[in-house]
């Protein structure tokens, strides 16, 4: 019901593989849902499905590579490498980019990425930090002015029912019956959403990304828990905020996305998690973060990493961080990467604590494809965990396979992409705060002089004086 607003163009039909997927669980292309953007020119190929980066930064359709395991062949749906955007196609006189009529590409700036409705939103999740009782007043704040200003339908999460605290609530038991409710795990939110709000902290926006492992309606966060880095709107006007949103008055950013699918050596090998119980996805999507470390062994890391196919390097360490530009400022910043805007289509690739003072932190462009797996020579497993979740063992001969999902999360911006973003470097993270540095009074007098006396002469001129 909501769609991203660029302008039209015209594309060319693509011709589209039909090569079949191994893995029901890999995402393959299907017919762009109401969540996504349908523009003039997308609409004839609306069976082309967009990528994270090109919904940030180009429009990429048909998009189809294979990827090979020794001794199979395999095909895999993912994103392709992309450069910044130009306009230009030749360069000097000779030079050009050699056309390829798979692909067709569209230009537009991330910064001119708004949410519009094509229908009005109907139906809302709301999203609150869990056992924290400063945020239930506002939460039924919320919802009751959702049911009875809005006349949306509202849904929550099964267990925010049982919470004790709330249902001491008066003006939360008046309109409990109202509630729609889900199960995590057990219930299918998909094309049944329309639109997604939090109130809590970054917490709250990264369940959101996993409660929907495709297309994600719009996301409205509310700065209500303890960094809010992802959350950019505060909840003292929240009617305001949300009729303008609701309108679609607003600007997005479009948070790229992971894809990690876990091979092993053996199918029949039952995959383990901390708990001892059998993983249930061999796919997944991460916003911020994956990360495969030594896990309770003693021994360094040995970790082998390629990138499209071809051997890259050894990890000796602690472990490896491979996230998202938005991940960027998480476990990646304290591990000693770059912080990256989140339209910036890139992959982070961290090492933890590596035993080496040249291994640093590496950008390789959003497309590729990253396979990661237990070095031979390793003297133990790894341990991989997807944005803190679903940790399970790497025994040898298992790999990981991460690249940019073609599923971002549209995250609304209070203001805009570029404000929003070092709003949060300076609240969250005090980014480049110092006291600042006092002028020269004496450097301004001499030249109001005209003397050409010169830095040197001032400070031996201190010294005479001390």
């Amino acid at each position: 019901m909501s769609s991203y607003s660029s302008p039209p163009e015209t594309t060319k039909p693509i011709k589209k593989s039909t090569t079949p997927i191994e893995n029901a669980e890999h995402e393959q292309p299907q017919p762009v849902p109401c969540k996504l953007p349908l523009t003039n020119a997308a609409a004839s190929s609306a069976a082309a499905t967009a990528t994270s980066t090109e919904a940030q930064l180009l429009h990429v359709e048909g998009t189809a590579s294979n990827s090979s395991d020794v001794g199979t062949m395999r095909w895999w749906w993912r994103t392709r490498s992309l450069n910044a955007p130009s306009p230009f196609q030749q360069f000097g006189p000779c030079g050009r980019i050699m056309k390829n009529s798979a692909m067709v590409m569209q230009i537009q700036d991330p910064a001119s990425q708004r949410l519009t409705w094509y229908k009005p939103p109907l139906t809302v999740l709301v999203i609150k930090k869990v056992s924290d009782a400063s945020v239930l007043a506002p939460f039924v704040q919320l919802v009751e002015w959702l049911l009875q200003e809005k006349n949306m339908v509202v849904w929550v999460e099964s267990a925010v029912l049982e919470d004790s605290l709330l249902n001491e609530n008066d003006r939360f038991r008046s309109i409990r019956d109202k509630l729609v409710t889900f199960k995590d795990g057990r219930d299918d939110l998909t094309d049944r959403i329309d639109f997604i709000v939090c109130l809590g902290g970054d917490g709250t926006l990264l369940y959101a990304s996993l409660l929907f492992q495709q297309s994600v309606p719009p996301v409205m966060a509310f700065h209500l828990g303890s960094l809010g880095f992802l959350t950019p709107f505060r909840f003292d006007n929240f009617q305001e905020q949300l009729t303008n949103v609701l309108e679609g008055h607003a600007a997005l950013t479009l948070r790229s996305r992971l894809r990690c699918v876990v091979n092993r050596k053996s199918e029949k090998r039952h995959e383990r998690t901390d708990d001892g119980s059998k993983s249930a996805a061999n796919s997944i999507l991460v916003l911020n973060e994956v990360v495969i470390d030594r896990g309770p062994s003693p021994y360094l890391s040995n970790i082998d990493l390629f990138l499209d196919g071809k051997y890259i390097t050894s990890v000796q360490g602690d472990g490896l961080i491979v996230s998202t530009p938005t991940g960027s400022t998480a476990y990646a910043v304290a591990a000693g990467a770059s912080m990256i805007h989140p339209s910036v289509p890139a992959i982070l690739v961290t090492p933890i604590c590596p035993h080496s003072l040249s291994f640093r932190p590496i950008v390789v462009p959003a497309g590729v494809e990253l396979k990661i797996s237990v070095s031979p020579e390793s003297r133990n497993t790894s341990w991989v965990s997807f944005d803190g979740r679903n940790r399970q063992e790497l025994f040898h001969g298992d790999s990981l396979r991460v690249t940019t999902s073609i599923y971002p999360v549209p995250s609304i911006c209070a203001l805009d992409q570029i404000t929003d973003w070092f709003a949060s470097l300076a609240d969250g993270l005090h980014w480049n705060v110092r006291k600042r540095q006092k002028c020269l009074d004496e450097l301004s007098d001499l030249t109001a002089s005209g003397s050409e006396d010169t830095l040197d002469e001032l400070e031996n001129m201190k010294l005479y004086d001390v």
